[in-house]
C-alpha cells in the first residue's frame, strides 16, 4: 500500500460525480423528502437514485478506509491527526458557516418562512438549534463528520493489523479458498444490519444515526483491512464478473419484489430477514464488483485524472449549495417536463460548481486552505 492506486482515484472522482448527478435528481424523485421538491415528481428518478442510493457511498468510505491506512503507513500518528484535522475539521466549519447556509436558507423561503432576505436569515444559525427544527446543519457534509471520526477509531485498528496477531488473523481470512472470507465480511454487515430495527431511518446527525453509522463504519474499515493484504485484492480482481453477476441478479430480485409491492413485511421473520440479506448482499457485491473492475482497467494515471483528483473534494463541497440554489427557481418553471428542468438544474449547477471552484478556490492559499487542499 506504499505505491498510488490510480484506480482507486478514479472510482472516488467517478462516485461523486454521480452524487452530483443523485442529488441534482432529488428535487424530482417520488416518495423521497429533500429541501426543494418540484410539483411533479417521477418514479423513474427515484428507480435511478435508489440503484445508486445501494453502493455509492459504500464505495466512498472503503475507499476512504484505504486512505488512511496508506497514509498511516507512512507518517505517524500525531501528524496523522493533524492531517485529518485541517482537511476535514476546517472545510466542515467552514462549509457549516459559509457552505451550507444558502441550502437552508432557500428551503425555508420555499416553504414560506418570510426571511426578507439572506442577510435577515443568517444570524439564525447561531439561535435557532440544529436542523430540522433549527438553521444550523452540517447537511451534505455529514460525509466528513462521520469520516474524522472513522479516521480516529482507526489507529488503534491499524496498529492491531500490523501485529503479529493481527498479520495471522488477516493471513488467515484472507486465504480462505475462492474469496469465501470476502463473503464472511458480507456476513458482517448483515448481522450489523440488525440496528435498523431500532433505528429504521439514516438521519446523518450522529447522535440518532447508530444503524448507518455502523454500516459505514464497517465498509471503512473492511477498507483499512483489504488494504493490507495482496491476496484480498487479487480476489476481488480475479472474481470481479462473478461479483457483477451476483449484483445484477440480485438488484433484479429486489426490484421484483417492490414493483410487485411483494415485500415482505418489517420485522423479526423469516422472509423480511432473508430480504435484508438480499439487500446487504447486493450493495456488497457491488462494491466488490467495482473495486475489482477498477483495478483491472483504471490503473493509470493522465492529465484528467491529475485535475479532478485535486478539485474534486472541493467539488464535492459546492456542488449541493448550487443545486439547492438553481433547484429553487427551476422547480417554479411551469410547462416544462421533468426530464428539461433536471438537465439544466444538472448542468448549470455544474458549470456554477466549476466556475468557483477554477476562478475563486483554486488559484488562491487561503481559500486552498478552507477547503482541505494542499497550498500551491
Amino acid at each position: 500500500m506504499n505505491e498510488r492506486r490510480y484506480d482507486l482515484d478514479w472510482l472516488r472522482v467517478m462516485a461523486i460525480l454521480l452524487l452530483h448527478l443523485f442529488h441534482s435528481a432529488m428535487p424530482f424523485v417520488s416518495e423521497w423528502g429533500w429541501h426543494i421538491k418540484n410539483p411533479e415528481t417521477s418514479n423513474l428518478f427515484l428507480e435511478f437514485n435508489y440503484f445508486l442510493s445501494k453502493w455509492r457511498m459504500p464505495i466512498l468510505f472503503f475507499i476512504s478506509g484505504i486512505g488512511t491506512v496508506f497514509v498511516l503507513n507512512q507518517f505517524s500518528a500525531n501528524y496523522y491527526i493533524q492531517q485529518r484535522t485541517k482537511r476535514l475539521i476546517v472545510p466542515l466549519l467552514f462549509g457549516m458557516l459559509v457552505v451550507v447556509p444558502p441550502q437552508i436558507y432557500f428551503e425555508r423561503i420555499s416553504n414560506g418562512v418570510p426571511y426578507t432576505s439572506y442577510f435577515d436569515f443568517f444570524p439564525s444559525i447561531f439561535t435557532t438549534g440544529a436542523y430540522p427544527s433549527g438553521n444550523l446543519s452540517w447537511h451534505h457534509l455529514w460525509f466528513i463528520v462521520y469520516l474524522f471520526i472513522y479516521s480516529l477509531i482507526a489507529i488503534p485498528l491499524f496498529w492491531y493489523f500490523n501485529s503479529r496477531n493481527g498479520k495471522i488473523t488477516l493471513d488467515y481470512v484472507a486465504k480462505i479458498p475462492k474469496g469465501f472470507g470476502l463473503y464472511a465480511l458480507g456476513l458482517i454487515l448483515f448481522i450489523a444490519s440488525f440496528l435498523y430495527f431500532w433505528f429504521t431511518e439514516e438521519t446523518h446527525a450522529l447522535i440518532d444515526d447508530w444503524a448507518g453509522f455502523t454500516r459505514y463504519f464497517l465498509y471503512f474499515i473492511f477498507g483499512c483491512l483489504i488494504s493490507t493484504h495482496a491476496t484480498f485484492w487479487n480476489t476481488i480482481e480475479n472474481n470481479r464478473r462473478l461479483h457483477l453477476k451476483l449484483a445484477f441478479f440480485s438488484i433484479i430480485s429486489i426490484n421484483f419484489l417492490r414493483w410487485n409491492d411483494i415485500e415482505p413485511v418489517w420485522g423479526w421473520n423469516l422472509p423480511n430477514l432473508l430480504f435484508l440479506a438480499l439487500m446487504v448482499f447486493n450493495a456488497w457485491f457491488w462494491v466488490l464488483a467495482i473495486l475489482g473492475y477498477g483495478k483491472k482497467y483504471l490503473n493509470f494515471n493522465n492529465r484528467i485524472l491529475k485535475y479532478a483528483n485535486e478539485g474534486i473534494y472541493p467539488f464535492y463541497i459546492l456542488h449541493q449549495t448550487f443545486i439547492v440554489i438553481i433547484a429553487y427557481y427551476v422547480v417554479q418553471v411551469k410547462n416544462e417536463s421533468i426530464l428539461n428542468k433536471y438537465l439544466f438544474l444538472t448542468f448549470v449547477s455544474f458549470i456554477l460548481t466549476m466556475g468557483v471552484y477554477e476562478f475563486l478556490v483554486k488559484p488562491y492559499n487561503w481559500a486552498r486552505f478552507f477547503f482541505g487542499m494542499k497550498p500551491k
